[in-house]
């Protein structure tokens, strides 16, 4: 399960570096690197989404940690 969880979490960190190139100067790097909406930049975009879902689970477990 750990590595699941360093897996989703690196995913979401290349995200959310994506996000952040976006909006600070306007350049989309999975866009750039594989086309914009190809079929692969799709996948990329979905798996960040599915890891995004996946992480909110540890909001749950940080409450069950500080119980």
């Amino acid at each position: 399960m750990r590595v699941l969880n360093c897996i989703a979490l690196t995913i979401v960190i290349i995200g959310a570096i994506n996000w952040g190139l976006v909006g600070f100067f306007n350049f989309n790097l999975v866009a750039f690197l594989f086309g914009g909406m190809s079929w692969l930049s799709r996948i990329i975009y979905a798996l960040v989404g599915i890891c995004g879902l996946y992480l909110i689970t540890f909001y749950g477990r940080l409450a069950d940690s500080r119980d």
